[in-house]
């Protein structure tokens, strides 16, 4: 399918239009109302640069602008980039629309690490414990399932993917039985980092979120072409001299790599590393060298989206990010299996 170069810029510049409405969107909306010209004006002032031009705003619309929305905003973008990024790998790799990120176990990993966590003690100690504990439940979660898929140095994909299977399973297990033994307000603090949410999000949070996502979205696009190649299929990337087995392990390592530092700071969010990245082929093609950085934006957009669409639904209540993807994300996936049964 061959999709001018003018669609292309188009889809790009009304996404990155849309995430730019929406973020002053989000800014604005919440409990405490805030005008935009006020909101140019704080973010402006914390850049160091003249505001007085645009308006003038109070210590407190400060604070939240700048302390507690704006911190929420780009972390949800990071996380919304890398989610669907990966998700975008995770099926050239495997040449299936219904791979997703967590497909070789990283939440389940990032679960585990999370009640551990909880279960030491050490999560209420410092905001950097959680999330290092998911980080490496993640990791864990990925060597082990690599190590279980691999024979005589090649990685199936059917074996790498049942391998995942079976490595969520057993994790979930170990998870399960740690709650066992958690108390009611441990359980309740687990269950709440479980459903995924962007709610408390500090700099901090972007401060160790950051680097990773950004450093792992780069890599990947830029082994792009090497991604086309894969998803033409195993014999077709043989003939052409790839180390398919060497390259799958590289995508792999880096996806999975850049879903643990998402999934750490956001809890468990799941339908984005599926939903956008086909949406997005359906747009801009299959090309892998548009298709990444498309998808990174749209995931952006459509976490974002889906956070500022809870703050506002039941104010003053919030329905978490988490919740709001799987209700957007469900009928797709329907929709995705229904399409694919009907083509069998």
């Amino acid at each position: 399918m061959l999709i001018s170069k003018r669609r292309i810029f188009t889809v790009i510049l009304v996404l990155l239009l849309l995430l730019a409405i929406v973020n002053c969107i989000s800014l604005a909306t919440g409990q405490f109302k805030i005008a935009i010209s006020n909101i140019v004006a704080i973010i402006l002032s914390n850049l160091h640069l003249p505001y007085d031009w645009v308006g003038s705003f109070t210590r407190d619309e400060q604070a939240v602008v700048w302390f507690i929305r704006m911190p929420r905003i780009v972390v949800g973008m990071l996380v919304g980039a890398a989610l669907s990024i990966t998700g975008a790998v995770m099926q050239g790799i495997f040449n299936n629309p219904l791979a997703a990120p967590g497909v070789i176990g990283v939440s389940a990993g990032a679960a585990m690490g999370a009640v551990f966590a909880i279960s030491i003690g050490v999560a209420s100690t410092s905001m950097y414990a959680m999330p290092i504990f998911s980080f490496l439940g993640s990791m864990f979660a990925v060597v082990l399932t690599v190590f279980l898929a691999m024979r005589n140095g090649k990685i199936p994909v059917m074996t790498l993917l049942l391998a995942g299977v079976a490595v969520g399973m057993l994790l979930g297990a170990i998870t399960s039985a740690i709650l066992l033994l958690l108390n009611e307000q441990q359980t309740q603090q687990y269950l709440f980092w479980m459903v995924g949410g962007l709610d408390y999000r500090r700099w901090e949070h972007v401060y160790m979120a950051f680097p990773p996502i950004m450093l792992g979205i780069i890599i990947m696009c830029a082994f792009s072409r090497h991604l086309n190649i894969l998803a033409l299929g195993e014999i077709e990337a043989r003939a052409v001299g790839m180390n398919v087995t060497a390259y799958r392990l590289i995508l792999l390592a880096i996806g999975s790599f850049t879903t643990a530092a998402s999934v750490c700071v956001s809890g468990n969010i799941g339908f984005v590393g599926l939903v956008i990245p086909h949406m997005m082929r359906m747009l801009v093609g299959p090309d892998h060298r548009i298709l990444l950085p498309v998808s990174a934006i749209a995931g952006a957009l459509f976490l974002v989206f889906c956070d500022t669409l809870g703050r506002s639904i039941l104010p003053p209540a919030e329905i978490r990010v988490g919740i709001m993807t799987a209700l957007l994300g469900t009928p797709y996936f329907l929709y995705l299996l229904r399409k694919m049964q009907k083509r069998i």
